[in-house]
């Protein structure tokens, strides 16, 4: 019985976070052996809003080194640059020959762009559900792993899908659902007490899988926590309750029950207990970094690991694009 397929990408336009790596990285490496997986850097993707990138390259690079550095296997999962698939931008100009204007401006992330930023309301913001929806139909996914951010975005996804289909009379296209996590999803919460990690919150709030001790620690100290309780077994305030939630997942339950136990009895001293949490933090991050620095090193081999996800994906999308070209009468 084939396996489904899932398809899931991501902009290089930063470190990859301890959030990333606790909620969907750790999921995506559970799912290469269960699914035939499609990941791939969102190098297109990342100039709808940053249409004049420093390193776009460099920056591409960094975050596949980082996916591979947290588990993902270019023998196990198809791991490619969105750029090195042509097909993907000749499937995304035939869906944007059927999508209709006001369903793409009533897209409430693009509603929310053009708010933030009057002034870069391009082409390419606005149809950007037609590309996503050519990064996922290019392979011919069943499953997308999406946030609650995402969500309106695969639902046109389905809709763009099942048009082409109607419009063409073939079953081209699967209608590809939201992949859920359920309970293996691990939020991680910000250093400032509220949100979750991500670049949003400030690289201050946020632990990089590329942050060396000495950051590590000097951000933990700084994180936010509260004067203490004075009652017995007061419930925690949010700040302190995400203390506490970043120790569970990089210190060991007795550690953490030793200054729960603390809090509880209205003992508890947050200089020790962020001490003790920046320590298992360099445990937990450390091991991840160094093996950042040693893919990095090795130039030959990420080029060999690029090459082999492009001839992958390749095989995938041409196909794709072949009986796509056929049903709507391209005939060479």
């Amino acid at each position: 019985m084939p396996k489904d397929i899932v398809c899931s990408g991501i902009r290089p336009t930063g470190n990859l976070h301890l959030g990333n790596y606790c909620g969907a990285l750790k999921n995506f490496v559970k799912m290469q052996d269960e699914y035939d997986c499609y990941f791939f850097i969102a190098d297109y993707h990342s100039l709808t809003t940053h249409p004049t990138p420093d390193n776009l390259y460099q920056n591409a690079r960094q975050i596949l080194i980082q996916y591979l550095a947290a588990g993902l296997d270019p023998e196990r999962a198809t791991i490619y640059f969105q750029s090195d698939l042509p097909e993907t931008i000749e499937l995304y100009l035939f869906f944007n020959m059927n999508a209709y204007l006001g369903e793409l401006e009533r897209v409430t992330s693009f509603k929310d762009k053009v708010r933030q930023n009057p002034n870069n309301v391009n082409a390419g913001l606005l149809t950007y559900p037609t590309l996503m929806a050519a990064d996922i139909l290019i392979h011919k996914a069943t499953k997308v792993p999406v946030g609650k951010d995402q969500e309106q975005h695969l639902e046109m996804t389905r809709t763009f899908a099942q048009r082409f289909n109607n419009m063409y009379g073939a079953e081209v296209f699967p209608l590809p659902q939201a992949f859920n996590f359920g309970t293996d999803l691990v939020k991680i919460p910000a250093l400032n007490g509220t949100g979750k990690m991500g670049k949003s919150e400030g690289e201050a709030s946020t632990i990089f899988l590329t942050d060396e001790p000495s950051v590590i620690r000097k951000k933990i100290m700084k994180a936010k926590s509260d004067s203490g309780p004075t009652m017995m077994n007061q419930p925690k305030p949010e700040e302190i309750e995400n203390l506490f939630a970043l120790m569970r997942v990089v210190s060991s339950k007795d550690t953490v029950d030793y200054f729960d136990d603390l809090y509880n009895r209205c003992q508890i001293r947050y200089g020790d207990m962020k001490k003790q949490l920046a320590e298992d933090m360099v445990v937990f991050i450390e091991p991840l970094r160094q093996r950042i620095l040693e893919i990095g090193s090795d130039d030959l081999a990420l080029r060999r690991i690029i090459d082999l996800g492009k001839e992958k994906a390749r095989v995938s999308a041409a196909a794709t694009i072949h009986e796509v070209r056929h049903v709507i009468g391209y005939r060479n």
